[in-house]
C-alpha cells in the first residue's frame, strides 16, 4: 500500500462570479514509502498547488487523499494536527519562508514549540544543535539571522524545520530552484543521504528536469492540472511518449560540443486554464495533433510497467 495516494484531486480557484481556474484538475498519484515521487511541468500546470494540497495548506475542490490508508480529507482538526506532524514541507524560496525577526535557533524550535516535543530548554537546545549538525549548519550560526546568511544556508534552516518532528513524507517544493549551482548540489545531496538515513518519502516538485532525474524513482509530468505522463525516471528518459514530455527533455542543455540537437519547439497559444473545453490541453502546442484530441478529455493508459500516458496517439 503506498504511503500517499490521492484520487481524482481537484482544485478550482473562482475567478469572478462564475468563473473557475482549473489548477489541479483530477490528478492521482502513488508515492511508495521510503521512495521519491519527482513533479514536472512548467510555471502554471499546478505542481506546487498539488503539493499544498496534499499538506493540507490549501482546501481541495473535491477527491481524496489518502495517507497511510487514512482520507485526510475527512478527518478531525485534532486528528488532521496529529498527522501533520508526520508530513512536512521545504518551501521554495529559503527567505521569505522564514521569519526575518527570528534567530536560526528560534526558528528551528518553533516547531518543537508549537508540537511540545521536549520537555524543556535544555533538550530543546540538544535537539537544536542536532538538527544543525544534520543538515551542515555551524553551531556559531545558532544566534544568527536569516538577513546574514547565504541561500543555501537559509535553505538548510528549511530542512532542519522540516525535519524537527521527525517525519515520514515531505514536500519539496522546488527546493533548490533559487540557489546557485554549486549550492543546489549540495542541497540536493544532503536530502538524499537524510531520505537513507531517516527512510524519507519525498514529493519533489521542480521545474529542471535534470534536478528531477537525479533524485527521483518515478517522475510525473504536469501539464496545465493534469498529469499527462508518468513512469519510472529511467523509463521516462529512455522512452518519453507524450510529446509535450518529448519537448520538455529536448530543451536539457547537452554539454556535448558538435553534436547535432533536434530540439522539438512549442508552436501555438496555450489553453485557456479557466473553464478549458473538452479535449487535450495541450492540443494547441502540439505538432500531431489529431482531430480527436479536441473531442473528448485523454485518459490516461498503462502501456505496460506503470509507463502511463495520456495521449490519443496511444489508444487515450
Amino acid at each position: 500500500m503506498p504511503l500517499l495516494r490521492t484520487v481524482n484531486l481537484k482544485k478550482y480557484f473562482r475567478i469572478g462570479k462564475s468563473r473557475f481556474l482549473h489548477a489541479v484538475d483530477g490528478v492521482n498519484v502513488e508515492v511508495g514509502a521510503g521512495s521519491t515521487l519527482g513533479v514536472v511541468g512548467e510555471s502554471g500546470c499546478g505542481k506546487s498547488t498539488l503539493g499544498r494540497l496534499v499538506m493540507g495548506l490549501l482546501p481541495a475542490t473535491s477527491g481524496e487523499i489518502f495517507y497511510d490508508g487514512v482520507d485526510i480529507l475527512r478527518c478531525t482538526r485534532a486528528e488532521l494536527a496529529q498527522r501533520r506532524r508526520k508530513m512536512q514541507i521545504i518551501f521554495q524560496d529559503p527567505y521569505s519562508s522564514l521569519n526575518p525577526r527570528m534567530s536560526v535557533f528560534e526558528l528551528i524550535s518553533e516547531p518543537l514549540v508549537m508540537n511540545k516535543a521536549c520537555a524543556n530548554k535544555k533538550e530543546q537546545l540538544t535537539r537544536v544543535m542536532e538538527l544543525m549538525e544534520t543538515v551542515g549548519l555551524a553551531e556559531r550560526f545558532i544566534n544568527s539571522y536569516p538577513h546574514e546568511m547565504d541561500g543555501g544556508r537559509r535553505q538548510r534552516i528549511g530542512v532542519a524545520r522540516a525535519i524537527a518532528l521527525r517525519p515520514e513524507f515531505i514536500v519539496c517544493d522546488e527546493p533548490v530552484s533559487a540557489l546557485d549551482v554549486s549550492i543546489q548540489a549540495q542541497i540536493l545531496n544532503l536530502l538524499m543521504d537524510m531520505q537513507d538515513e531517516m527512510k524519507l518519502t519525498y514529493m519533489f516538485i521542480t521545474h529542471d528536469l535534470s534536478v528531477v532525474k537525479h533524485i527521483s524513482d518515478e517522475i510525473m509530468v504536469m501539464y496545465l492540472g493534469q498529469c499527462v505522463e508518468r513512469a519510472r525516471s529511467k523509463e521516462l528518459f529512455r522512452n518519453p511518449l507524450h510529446p509535450y514530455t518529448q519537448a520538455l527533455l529536448s530543451a536539457i542543455p547537452q554539454p556535448v560540443l558538435g553534436k547535432l540537437r533536434h530540439d522539438k519547439l512549442l508552436r501555438g497559444e496555450v489553453t485557456d486554464p479557466i473553464d478549458p473545453e473538452p479535449g487535450c490541453r495541450f492540443a494547441k502546442r502540439c505538432n500531431v495533433m489529431k482531430p480527436e484530441c479536441a473531442e473528448r478529455d485523454v485518459a490516461l493508459q498503462d502501456m505496460g510497467s506503470g509507463h502511463c500516458v495520456a495521449c490519443v496517439l496511444y489508444g487515450g
